[in-house]
């Protein structure tokens, strides 16, 4: 099945993030030497430092840890989304070097690129039979602009970067995306949002849960911007801010 599903794996991140905050948070406030850093910080005084730094809006020790995630099954319409968060370190698969071409049957009909439906239409057998059509026809068109381009000679990459204009946004991609700790607080804050698109909001809810696991403190109050203060969104509210605490577990806005 072409269809394809999200995936988000933490594949690398700063050893010790929150020691690392501390760390540069003491070499701020004191008078500590380099060598007195190494010394091991005990974690309530992480915790410390950390809330502290976030208290004072002192961001900047914060931007020491970093966190590289590979992701797969979303469309090139969330990745371009994704892009604009430019405080970032970004590695796309190449609709250029990899071909979409297909030539091989399965089930008596060709087999597509994979894709995304977006749920609206998944939900709706008529809607969802127009969508696969039309990926059909896109493969269709693509491999037959491939067949012709190679006809004249031009072939691999250069048939691919031309022939792949008739791709859709639905088109599935792959990427590996490395963001600082600050930017990916900026980056839930944004993304987690309901009013954000729903394909970017659920990777980076993904996203979110991994890095929960290994940077606790950091990201304790890591989310959508309403959790602990108005709606930044104003008039644009989803007004559903009670809803979107409690999914993050949040009681109290403090």
């Amino acid at each position: 099945m072409p269809e394809a599903k999200l995936k988000v794996i933490l594949l690398r991140y700063t050893p010790g993030p929150e020691e690392t905050v501390a760390m540069a948070a003491k070499l701020c406030y004191s008078h500590s030497d380099i060598e007195s850093l190494k010394e091991k910080i005990e974690t309530k005084d992480q915790k410390a430092f950390v809330e502290k730094l976030v208290k004072m809006g002192h961001m900047s020790p914060i931007e020491h840890p970093s966190f590289t995630f590979a992701i797969e099954g979303i469309s090139r319409a969330c990745s371009h989304q994704l892009v604009r968060h430019r405080l970032a370190s970004y590695s796309q698969q190449s609709q250029r070097y990899v071909s979409e071409s297909r030539l091989q049957t399965t089930d008596f009909r060709p087999q597509t690129f994979d894709y995304i439906i977006p749920m609206s239409i998944a939900d709706d057998q008529e809607a969802k039979k127009i969508f696969e059509n039309f990926m059909f026809e896109a493969q269709k068109t693509y491999d037959l602009l491939i067949e012709k381009l190679n006809e004249r000679g031009i072939k691999g990459e250069s048939a691919n970067q031309d022939a792949r204009f008739v791709l859709p946004n639905a088109a599935e991609t792959k990427i590996m995306v490395t963001m600082n700790a600050r930017e990916l607080l900026h980056f839930f804050r944004q993304r987690c949002c309901e009013r954000a698109q729903w394909e970017i909001r659920q990777m980076s809810e993904e996203m979110l849960k991994l890095v929960k696991k290994v940077a606790p403190i950091i990201f304790h109050k890591a989310g959508p911007g309403c959790l602990y203060a108005p709606c930044p969104e104003g008039e644009y509210s989803c007004g559903k801010i009670e809803e979107v605490r409690k999914k993050y577990g949040v009681k109290k806005a403090i």
